[in-house]
């Protein structure tokens, strides 16, 4: 998985497995998504990260990871 930010572009970049994506949508205004051969999702794309209604402030990205839950504490 990598992460890949292009000020220039002023886009955010997620890609999920490196795969090549042969298909394209935008899901929602400036947020692409991206599939492979398999229809999976391989990727998602923001764009106009400065013109969102709160801008992505590019020094200050935080990464969480939530643990998994037992499968006994699942059901």
């Amino acid at each position: 998985m990598k992460l890949r930010i292009d000020e220039e572009a002023d886009a955010l970049h997620l890609q999920l497995a490196d795969t090549p994506v042969v298909e394209s949508e935008e899901v929602a205004p400036g947020v692409i998504v991206d599939y492979d051969a398999m229809d999976q999702v391989v990727g998602i794309e923001v764009l106009y990260l400065s013109k969102r209604p709160q801008p992505v402030n590019l020094m200050d990205f935080q990464f969480h990871t939530t643990p998994r839950r037992p499968a006994s504490a699942a059901a």
